[in-house]
């Protein structure tokens, strides 16, 4: 559904849009870099609203999310479009095309809202592609979710520009936030986009008070440099992310980089050894079946708080979030 798009001005026969740092310059009947948005004589629009082509309830872990209300269930939705162009993305089919070429259903907010809560949701996350590409839609849905209680779950690469962001925040109760790696060449050879905003997106998602969570996708030959995660590592520290859960995940060959092979398992327990020394408190190790890092455990006393196989959990916290051995209380949302 062709719908007027935010934040774009027009400049002679350009339309600039303004929603993320790609700024896209677009002449009349140009699309975006992320095949969303086209200037329509002068008016920005978007193709990517109330036409989701996914739907799905997942678990709340899936996202990933560890520390925001285990054990609940969460509406999913994409649109199709993205403003990255991962060569790893294993959702190609969908974030590397556009709005009038995927099968889609026809859903208005309300019909989202309604749907998540005949469900049983406790959630609506946007997923899947990268929700800044249906940055309307997520923001409409968020909003009136918002009014009858539900929470929101943004789960993306952050790569959007701060105006929009303030206007979205309001409505995001988490996020998990994809941080691909932490050089700025490896970073735009990866994904066509540039570290610099991604981190002024977390620092503005920890100073709003969004529960945060970040994925780190170790892709061999490109993500994949010991040092360079450390460095990743010493900034989160350096910019009070400790508290903030992180997930390292398995890369497993998929569209353009289908050649490569899958992260050794010994890669990722290293550096999730190496986050726990830098003083992260909850770390995690993804795409590799249960081990050691699939649990959470209390940062105080170490005891085991939350066992996880798959995405079914067993609790051991009490109500109030808090460790049953010596009373710490955990960082997150959980109830």
């Amino acid at each position: 559904m062709r719908h007027e798009a935010k934040y774009y001005r027009k400049k002679g026969n350009t339309v600039i849009c303004e929603l993320c740092p790609n700024m896209c310059r677009l002449l009349n009947g140009e699309t975006g870099k992320c095949r969303t948005r086209t200037n329509r004589h002068g008016m920005l629009i978007t193709e990517a609203y109330a036409n989701p082509c996914a739907l799905h309830i997942d678990p709340v872990e899936k996202k990933p999310l560890y520390h925001f209300l285990p054990g609940t269930s969460t509406l999913s939705l994409a649109t199709a479009g993205c403003n990255l162009a991962c060569r790893n993305c294993q959702n190609h089919d969908i974030s590397q095309t556009s709005p009038l070429e995927t099968q889609n259903l026809d859903l208005q907010p309300d019909d989202i809202v309604v749907m998540a809560i005949q469900k049983g949701c406790s959630s609506i996350s946007y997923t899947y592609t990268d929700p800044v590409a249906y940055y309307e839609y997520m923001l409409d849905t968020a909003q009136k979710a918002n009014e009858k209680g539900l929470k929101n779950i943004m789960v993306s690469a952050g790569y959007i520009n701060p105006q929009p962001l303030d206007e979205l925040l309001p409505f995001i109760d988490a996020a998990n936030i994809d941080l691909k790696t932490f050089d700025d060449n490896v970073y735009h050879e990866l994904s066509g986009v540039h570290l610099k905003p991604v981190l002024n997106t977390l620092l503005k998602l920890k100073e709003a008070g969004v529960w945060l969570e970040i994925t780190n996708l170790l892709v061999p030959t490109y993500s994949d440099d010991v040092a360079m995660i450390e460095k990743m590592l010493d900034w989160l520290v350096e910019n009070g992310f400790k508290s903030v859960p992180i997930h390292y995940n398995r890369f497993v060959p998929t569209y353009k980089l289908h050649y490569l092979h899958s992260t050794p398992i010994a890669l990722l327990l290293q550096v999730a050894e190496m986050a726990v020394s830098k003083g992260m408190k909850y770390v995690y190790v993804g795409n590799i079946g249960p081990n050691h890092y699939s649990n959470t455990y209390c940062p105080v006393c170490q005891a085991v708080l939350l066992y996880r196989t798959g995405y079914s959990i067993r609790s051991k916290l009490n109500n109030y979030g808090k460790c049953d051995e010596c009373n710490c209380e955990l960082d997150g949302v959980w109830k």
